[in-house]
């Protein structure tokens, strides 16, 4: 149903796509082409063949998107596979989103699952659940706490705080899914690791905490490495 500027479909339907103030799914339902909407909201099973323009995207249900994403706000509670690239202000995911390219926003905070294709670029990072990014992880502040096994290529910020907790049924479960984030290389101004697996940690002040195991730490200031952790090699720059 296209009425006053609206996309709605509540059952069964498809649509050509276009402007609209809203595109609302809550059956199951198909877009062949572009959206251009001030809201977008998935509560159903939809699937874009397009890009996607809007002030905020919501997706409680489970939306299929084969495009680009622009938007001022992003709300995942839901399942979301985006195959292009996302640019945003804010995106929460809190549910299940797989990103195919890039993600770029100024706020980006994780309490579900969330899979990255490409590089991930922020003002802040923060992360509560579970990620994999193919690429560099780039934030002025970062801000991670592992429930689980968590995986990115580079990371690069001013400060980094990567921490573990383990708390109630996650102990008992602890050796069967690993608390930790492995990383090639991981370079900031004031770093703070716990549970951390990488080949290179390059920094001004670092604190290697508990459960981490680093090939080698470069350090321009101070330095603190924790009894419980395997560090190979520090070296001052």
């Amino acid at each position: 149903m296209n009425k006053n500027r609206d996309l709605m479909i509540n059952g069964f339907g498809s649509s050509s796509g276009g402007e609209f103030e809203l595109a609302s799914i809550n059956g199951k339902g198909k877009v062949i082409g572009d959206i251009e909407c001030k809201h977008y909201d998935c509560n159903g099973f939809a699937t874009v063949n397009g890009n996607i323009k809007a002030e905020t995207v919501t997706i409680n249900g489970k939306s299929t998107i084969n495009g680009d994403v622009d938007a001022e706000s992003i709300t995942i509670d839901g399942h979301s596979s985006m195959s292009g690239a996302v640019n945003t202000e804010t995106i929460r995911i809190s549910g299940n989103g797989s990103i195919g390219g890039s993600l770029r926003g100024d706020q980006i905070k994780i309490n579900g699952k969330a899979s990255i294709g490409g590089d991930c670029e922020a003002e802040e990072f923060v992360s509560e659940g579970l990620f994999t990014i193919s690429g560099l992880l780039n934030a002025e502040n970062i801000d991670i706490l592992l429930y689980g096994d968590c995986k990115v290529k580079e990371i690069g910020g001013q400060t980094i705080r990567i921490r573990k907790k383990v708390q109630g049924l996650m102990k008992i479960i602890k050796s069967i899914y690993p608390t930790r984030l492995v990383a090639d290389v991981i370079e900031g101004d004031d770093l703070h690791l716990e549970g951390v697996k990488a080949k290179i940690v390059r920094g001004n002040n670092v604190t290697i905490g508990q459960d981490c195991e680093i090939n080698s730490v470069e350090y321009k200031g101070t330095i603190e490495v924790d009894k419980a952790s395997k560090v190979i090699k520090t070296s001052q720059l």
